[in-house]
């Protein structure tokens, strides 16, 4: 007794002093995670939102597949954000409220009216004043997360409907107000019931308990980390107030699994499970997200849809009971259906392929120290509809090539980009013909030879010398040997096997013929037309040889399209860029490095240019476009590679420019051209759009004239295979040939007279 008399005080003191530093040790863990976690967000990353305004092409069926989308709820009467009806040509709408890099889109009721599938009229119904333009809200297509993967749609306090706030608190902590972090009532009943049992058949856990496991602990049931539990709720509500531990409570309770993806926090489940925003969602949704919390697996509504329901209604009951509710209304709520949305496939983005895009180019054109912000908005060019036409296409279109070939399923396979000419936007990206997964990315990764695809940069690089290359300067298309002093010699030939003899410049160029058009690469020098290549935007380092001027050049498909946006947009290049806008959590624009806008090309002979790229869909290995889709006036080159492994198509119509690649990943023969591969998913994809007719403007410096092509001299229109063609002033033929000597006025150069030339076509 003595020697425990006189080593207990000293024994008691280290235990105290080591249970105060433990517990200090807790403390200073549960206030750094706590600061630094509960708000620790991705950046939200949106599409390009739908604008409407009278004149749009937008068919009231096409704004019903938006607002399916965007989670809307077709109602009798829509009154509160998020809701539609539909009426005989019209609908009428009520958005919801967003903040864009620009402004807030407010809430407004509206009607649309629509004809011959164009959005003709829009009317403020708390107005009726005509409304000129509106915004959707932008699709969320996916999240980029600072420091882990888990998935956050945050919600703050005031934002969170009482009602869901009433049905958590009385079914899992009733006395969340009162007590201090722990409920010691409440875990001598859960014991006593337990025992009783001779199993686990409650628990005693607090809302703090629960969101201390969440936050710091694992679920293991053991009494240490229940000792630390307890602990760590009575630190947490020492330093914060209740409402604050409220909201991280909201925002941090797990409610489900979708694939790698964790569910946290009633802000996003609200979206998982009913695609809808938590403040939209009806009591009997509200109450089966709190039946959730005891065991979102055991009481998964897409998995267990029957045990969900009699969870849900057990809570309405609850609520019900205490007087939270009137019974009527919890009677009514009793009777509606589960009512969850259908799982999408994708895992944490749909768009996976144009996800990647998004990552590359954040960190291009922004600093790294800005991107370590969290919460940030970033608003992108995706179109969705765009995309899903291009996924489309490529899938589709593969699948009939293997059925009508004979090979096996899943050869095959693809890429596709989508840009807009005039912005440098990238409206799609297929990686893939699967494109949900997010797998290795072809639009980005796969260098491929590009075959008759560097043409036109031997062509722009011909026509930006006026004095020595017009568009029916003859170029000899005979066949010829190069040799090199180590003996080896290299013999191209066309892919008809044929040779021509001499060809109007825009015609070798219209029927890709490669002898023609090495001769004419050989007469510029490798070395110019390589550096056209670069000043058309592409910077990967090309080998000089001869045979890079028949597509011995490797390329990606976005490498590709940047090299046909440059000739789309009349020579002017830009980077092509995949966000429009990044804001910070604060609503503050992140300053991006600039993408300047530079003249690459002469704009005349990018127009010459673009009119025998014309040619090509006219008369040319594209001509199938022209029998299907003549009215567009579509630009575009197809591309083969040795042994036809590669198949291509870069095109472009008014407003879009689409690039495709078709192929096998082990590089082996598809036994497809350039036009009865790639060509061939381009067609439906663009056949699948509403998109405008090509119609190039000559710049100034550039006329028309009438010619007889295959014997270069000026001619008039009534002649025998007389084309109107254009040329740089000073170029164009001067003598006249014996049909033309009949009449050699020229066209009267006035603003009547060229409106009148362009109307006439092109190549007639």
């Amino acid at each position: 007794m003595m020697i425990l008399r006189r080593f207990a005080p000293p024994l008691l003191v280290s235990l105290l002093l080591m249970f105060s530093a433990y517990v200090y040790y807790l403390d200073v863990n549960v206030r750094s995670q706590f600061e630094g976690r509960r708000w620790a967000v991705p950046a939200s990353v949106y599409a390009r939102p739908l604008e409407l305004y009278p004149g749009a092409p937008l068919g009231r069926e096409r704004l019903l597949e938006e607002l399916q989308a965007l989670g809307y709820l077709r109602s009798d009467r829509p009154e509160g954000p998020g809701e539609f009806a539909v009426g005989e040509g019209k609908v009428v709408l009520a958005t919801r409220s967003f903040r864009f890099w620009d402004g807030p889109e407010e809430v407004r009721r509206m009607e649309l009216r629509f004809r011959d599938g164009v959005l003709r009229e829009m009317v403020d119904l708390a107005t009726g004043r005509s409304v000129p333009m509106a915004r959707l809200e932008p699709r969320l297509i996916g999240k980029i997360y600072p420091a882990h993967h888990e998935d956050r749609v945050l919600v703050r306090l005031e934002e969170v409907p009482p009602g869901l706030i009433s049905a958590l608190l009385a079914v899992e902590d009733q006395g969340f107000y009162s007590h201090h972090g722990i409920a010691p009532r409440s875990i001598l009943r859960a014991i006593w019931a337990n025992l009783r049992a001779g199993r686990t058949v409650q628990g005693g856990s607090t809302l703090t308990q629960q969101l201390v496991k969440n936050f710091y602990l694992t679920s293991e049931r053991t009494l240490w980390r229940k000792f630390n539990e307890a602990i760590m709720a009575l630190l947490l509500e020492l330093h914060y107030d209740k409402n604050e531990i409220l909201e991280a409570y909201l925002n941090e309770i797990y409610l489900g699994q979708d694939g790698q993806r964790s569910i946290h926090g009633f802000g996003l489940a609200a979206r998982f499970y009913f695609g809808r925003p938590l403040q939209e969602l009806r009591l009997s949704q509200m109450a089966l997200l709190v039946g959730m919390v005891k065991g979102p697996s055991y009481y998964d509504p897409r998995r267990n849809p029957q045990r969900a329901l009699q969870r849900r209604n057990l809570v309405l009951r609850l609520l019900a009971d205490r007087g939270e509710m009137d019974p009527r209304q919890a009677r009514a709520a009793s009777s509606e259906p589960v009512g969850v949305v259908p799982l999408k496939v994708g895992g944490i983005t749909p768009y996976p392929a144009f996800m990647e895009l998004v990552r590359r180019q954040l960190y291009r054109d922004y600093r790294d120290d800005d991107l370590r912000s969290e919460g940030m908005q970033i608003f992108t060019t995706l179109d969705p509809q765009i995309q899903a036409a291009a996924e489309q296409a490529v899938s589709g279109r593969l699948e009939e090539l293997e059925r009508s070939r004979g090979m096996p399923e899943g050869e095959l396979e693809g890429a596709a980009l989508v840009t807009e000419p005039s912005s440098g936007e990238i409206l799609a990206v297929v990686g893939g013909r699967n494109a949900r997964f997010a797998g290795f990315n072809r639009a980005l990764n796969a260098v491929r030879p590009i075959g008759s695809l560097i043409k036109p940069a031997i062509y722009l690089a011909a026509l930006e010398l006026p004095g020595r290359y017009t568009l029916i300067t003859p170029l000899d298309d005979s066949p010829l040997t190069l040799k090199w002093p180590n003996g080896d010699s290299w013999s191209p030939a066309n892919y008809d096997g044929e040779s021509h003899g001499e060809v109007p410049l825009y015609l070798a160029l219209a029927h890709s013929y490669n002898l023609a058009t090495v001769r004419l690469g050989l007469q510029l020098g490798v070395e110019e037309v390589l550096d056209t290549v670069q000043r058309l935007g592409v910077y990967r380092p090309l080998n000089s040889y001869p045979s890079v001027l028949l597509g011995a050049a490797e390329l990606t498909p976005l490498e590709v399209a940047q090299m046909y946006q440059t000739i789309a947009n009349g020579g002017f290049r830009s980077p092509l860029r995949a966000i429009r806008e990044v804001l910070t959590a604060g609503g503050e624009p992140l300053q991006r490095y600039p993408l300047d806008i530079e003249q690459a090309a002469d704009p005349g002979a990018v127009y010459l240019l673009g009119r025998a790229l014309q040619a090509v869909a006219r008369e040319g290995t594209a001509r199938i476009l022209d029998q299907e889709l003549g009215e567009l006036e579509i630009a575009g080159k197809t591309g083969t590679t040795d042994g036809l492994r590669d198949s291509w198509f870069a095109g472009f119509t008014g407003d879009r420019l689409a690039v495709v690649w078709v192929g096998r990943d082990d590089n082996r023969s598809t036994g497809l051209s350039g036009s009865s591969g790639a060509l061939l998913v381009w067609r439906d994809m663009i056949r699948s759009l509403r998109t405008q007719p090509l119609q190039l403007v000559a710049p100034q410096g550039v006329h028309q004239v009438w010619v007889e092509p295959w014997i270069g001299l000026r001619s008039r229109e009534q002649c025998p295979g007389a084309v109107w063609l254009p040329f740089i002033s000073g170029s164009e033929p001067e003598e006249y040939s014996g049909c033309g000597a009949g009449n050699v006025t020229e066209p009267a150069a006035n603003p009547l007279q060229r409106g009148i030339d362009l109307l006439k076509g092109i190549f007639q």
